[in-house]
């Protein structure tokens, strides 16, 4: 698990860094265009919101492994599924938790 954590982390972390280096690239004169690229960058901040949240909890899930509470929920202490925690990595509840 630890191999898909750490290339789920070089993923998101090459989005925002991707979505950084689009932020710094400067923006047409042409107002029209300018309004599209406000549009745009709205999206793209939003995608990078959610990859920073996401990176967080792949980091979260990173340290657990390491300190040899990965799969436990957080919140009743019982084993989280194996069928949830491939669907979602760094989940740290159980499903009845979840709910």
């Amino acid at each position: 698990m630890l191999i898909e954590l750490k290339e789920k982390q070089i993923e998101l972390s090459k989005r925002i860094n991707a979505i950084g280096s689009d932020f710094k690239k400067g923006r047409s004169q042409d107002f029209a265009e300018q309004a599209t690229e406000s549009e745009n960058d709205q999206v793209l901040d939003g995608i990078r919101h959610e990859a920073n949240l996401e990176l967080q909890q792949v980091n979260a899930a990173i340290t657990r492994l390491e300190n040899d509470n990965y799969g436990i929920c957080s919140r009743c202490d019982n084993p989280i599924s194996s069928e949830r925690l491939n669907a979602l990595p760094y989940v740290q509840t159980c499903i009845n938790c979840a709910q």
